[in-house]
């Protein structure tokens, strides 16, 4: 097992200090290792050219590929490859600009994106596997991170799970968006969060009040869309007693219990611009307001985080300004080396909740608890688009767990049959390494691919511009 990096000294880490990121390499994560789970996430980085050997243990010599935990500020090397399966030699990778060539040297069979080739160009975005042992994910990213200055590390977590505040990632982009969170938390400044449905924005709206001088006031969270059309004023204000009608009673209202804290307001472009325009004196900075049916002015002390899955364009510009920092949440497109972390997630939180999902899928190591889940389940769900993220990620996975019917979560069918990667069609490279993986053969190949039949392959090839391929098979 690699060593967790709380046991790595000092003296082995390589400290990248500078407080901005250097330049961008091209690099593999392991997104999936038989009989290293905890591996998930280590990267091996190719910043310059030269050929780079990666299999397993330490080799005879030959410049490896050696695989790391990166975080902001350092990277923490990690113990070989201990797959026994591996050969010593078993790829030979050679960066060139931001794609890597790799060529099959062991035993074990590569894969491209699920297609088996002897040897192929990949670029960020691609999966490669070897059989039944190692699933890797290319990216670009940057050598080394800024270190954190608002984000403490007393908050960060131990690599590969959720940090201090609930947020799961390791990911480039990731980091950055800590360090938002943690500067807005301290400014006092209403906030904006802005990202598709399934992306975390109630999670980080938490962090943002968890992180801040608020984090003992409440936190007072509503969707914003389910506010009663009549009541807006009153929900958001509150009403004296007796107001409309008597024997009405009194409502605080979100403003009012939100006094001292943080008031998260979900889907806030909802609300129409006349209620919008409502909520302009209190978020000013005296945070007047009054509540309906009384002549007296209140103050709450409050921060106001909303969240849309809009363009910030979609609210009134004289309320846009007065949310000073827009913090943009990234999809699992922009974040796909994080999908195999998410996945040993949800599946821990889902024994958690089931305890015999956790007897059937959870495999207990010493201290250690890691899900059984397929290489072909993790690699579909890398390569998937995705409509809402995390929430869709989740749904996933539970539908995989009720298809399976032994210990491991599989590749069900509903996932096998739903669409291929991204674009939800191979492209050029793609379709070329199918074709040489099948000698030219349209027919073999449209097959590898997992389409229809040989005549939609041509249409791709068509609007490609791939050349090549052949009916000989058909025709005999």
């Amino acid at each position: 097992m690699s060593p967790d990096p709380k046991t790595i000294s000092a003296a082995h880490a390589v400290t990248t200090d500078g407080a901005e990121p250097s330049d961008d390499a091209t690099g593999l994560v392991i997104a999936w290792c038989e009989g290293e789970p905890s591996r998930i996430g280590e990267i091996a980085l190719f910043p310059t050219r030269g050929v780079r050997t990666l299999g397993r243990g330490d080799g005879d010599g030959e410049p490896r590929a050696r695989f790391y935990r990166q975080r902001p500020g350092r990277l923490l090397p990690t113990e070989p490859l201990l797959g026994l399966a591996l050969s010593r030699n078993q790829l030979e990778i050679t960066p060139n600009g931001k794609d890597l060539s790799i060529v099959r040297t062991g035993r074990c069979a590569l894969k491209v994106n699920g297609v088996q080739v002897e040897k192929a160009t990949v670029t960020p975005g691609d999966t490669v596997s070897l059989r039944g042992q190692l699933l890797l994910l290319c990216v670009r990213r940057p050598t080394s991170l800024a270190k954190t200055v608002y984000f403490r590390e007393t908050v960060f977590g131990a690599f590969g799970e959720p940090d201090g505040m609930g947020i799961l990632g390791e990911s480039a982009c990731v980091w950055p968006l800590r360090e938002r969170i943690a500067f807005a938390a301290n400014s006092a400044k209403h906030v904006l969060l802005t990202g598709e449905s399934g992306t975390g924005k109630e999670l980080a709206a938490r962090a943002l009040h968890a992180l801040s001088p608020r984090a003992s006031g409440p936190f007072v969270s509503r969707n914003a869309a389910t506010l009663p059309a009549g009541l807006i004023d009153a929900e958001l204000f509150g009403s004296a007693r007796n107001y409309p009608n008597a024997g009405m009673p009194e409502r605080p209202g979100l403003i009012g219990q939100a006094d001292g804290g943080t008031l998260f307001l979900d889907e806030l472009a909802e609300l129409t611009p006349e209620h919008q325009t409502h909520l302009l004196r209190v978020l000013d900075a005296d945070g007047e307001y009054q509540r309906l049916g009384e002549a007296t002015t209140r103050r709450s002390r409050f921060v106001l985080v909303g969240a849309t899955n809009r363009e910030k364009s979609a609210l009134k510009h004289d309320l846009a300004a007065r949310l000073t920092f827009t913090l943009a949440l990234p999809g699992l497109e922009e974040r796909r080396e994080d999908i195999p972390l998410l996945i040993r997630h949800l599946l821990l939180l889902a024994a958690r909740d089931s305890p015999l999902i956790g007897e059937r899928f959870i495999a207990q190591a010493n201290e250690c608890r890691e899900p059984r889940v397929s290489i072909e389940l993790v690699e579909n769900l890398l390569l998937r688009h995705y409509e809402t993220h995390v929430r869709e990620l989740d749904a996933l996975l539970w539908r995989a767990i009720a298809d399976s019917p032994g210990d491991t979560v599989l590749l069900s069918e509903e996932l096998r049959a739903g669409g291929r990667a991204r674009t939800g069609e191979p492209d050029a490279k793609e379709i070329r390494a199918a074709l040489a993986a099948a000698s030219g053969s349209v027919q073999r190949a449209s097959q590898a691919l997992g389409m229809k039949s040989r005549f939609a392959l041509y249409r791709l090839m068509k609007k490609h511009g791939v050349d090549g391929g052949t009916d000989r098979d058909e025709q005999e």
